[in-house]
């Protein structure tokens, strides 16, 4: 058997995942299921998020969740019946992979009791992440990358010793749907933020910089959003946290390297599962010749 790949050295310990949303454009499906939990291929989204954190370095996870939403922790917990259904049918591998899941991390659930807003839902993990640094990862924005997207921002952290926030180009059309930020070029991907602004209006976005679901904090935001008053949609924005803590901190961006999907837009959730089905050789020579079938259909 080969020996255990090295955990990397931690930069920041903890990581907050908030998953306490409705997921209401995903309906019928999430009535019943929550999205965080709707499968990439076979894995949930959810596992993916988990493991960035683990590859990272990050021993921590804390899961900001809701109501209905107590599948998000089981799936990390021991599976006792299952697991000795399959160790009895010799099913090694299956009971591996699964045993694996419940070893990722140590798994915290906050619950959110009222969509209150981002914001809010990062306050609820005030006191299990303490007087530290910690990690947000957005429950439905996968990152693939060969480092993983929240140790990149990690690193900056350590660097510059400021919050940073992932940052990436969306057409000018699409700003309105994002937090976006501006402000001058450092070098080597990092921006020194100057103004950050949740959604705005079309034709007023001060750049086309959106903020995507990944960022590294001090602990002092959380004495800012406790004062933060609701801001887009009635709600705490995080956005309108960062934009106090860039004017008394300072706060930093970062053009991650990856390839970010939105598994929580159908779009985004259907290209992610055809991405990483084509990463699985077992898969991905049927699937592209379904593809090529599909795209010959569809020539006049």
């Amino acid at each position: 058997m080969p020996a255990p790949t090295p955990k990397p050295e931690p930069l920041i310990r903890k990581c907050v995942v908030p998953a306490a949303g409705l997921g209401t454009r995903f309906l019928p499906a999430t009535k019943a299921v929550p999205k965080e939990m709707l499968p990439i291929v076979d894995t949930p989204t959810l596992q993916y998020i988990v493991q960035e954190a683990v590859s990272a370095g990050i021993t921590d996870v804390i899961l900001i969740s809701g109501r209905g939403k107590e599948s998000m922790v089981d799936h990390f917990d021991l599976a006792v019946e299952l697991e000795a259904v399959l160790k009895a049918r010799g099913k090694e591998e299956e009971f591996r992979k699964l045993r694996a899941i419940s070893d990722m991390a140590n798994i915290a659930s906050l619950r959110q009791k009222e969509p209150l807003g981002l914001g809010h839902a990062v306050l609820c993990a005030r006191g299990l992440v303490g007087n530290e640094p910690f990690g947000v990862i957005l429950g439905d924005d996968i990152i693939d990358a060969e480092e993983p997207g929240i140790r990149q921002l990690a690193r900056v952290f350590r660097k510059h010793d400021q919050g940073v926030v992932a940052l990436m180009e969306v057409p000018p059309s699409e700003t309105h749907l994002y937090g976006i930020a501006a402000g001058t070029d450092l070098g080597d991907g990092v921006i020194q933020i100057d103004r950050i602004v949740e959604k705005p209006k079309p034709g007023t976005a001060p750049s086309n910089l959106a903020v995507i679901g990944r960022y590294v904090l001090p602990p002092e935001i959380f004495d800012i959003l406790e004062q933060q008053p609701p801001g887009v949609g009635g709600e705490i924005q995080l956005t309108d946290g960062l934009a106090t803590l860039q004017k008394k901190r300072g706060l930093l961006g970062y053009k991650f390297k990856g390839q970010r999907y939105d598994a929580g837009d159908k779009v985004g959730y259907l290209k992610a599962n055809i991405a990483y089905a084509l990463k699985r050789p077992e898969l991905r020579g049927p699937l592209l010749e379904w593809m090529g079938e599909i795209v010959r259909m569809e020539k006049p």
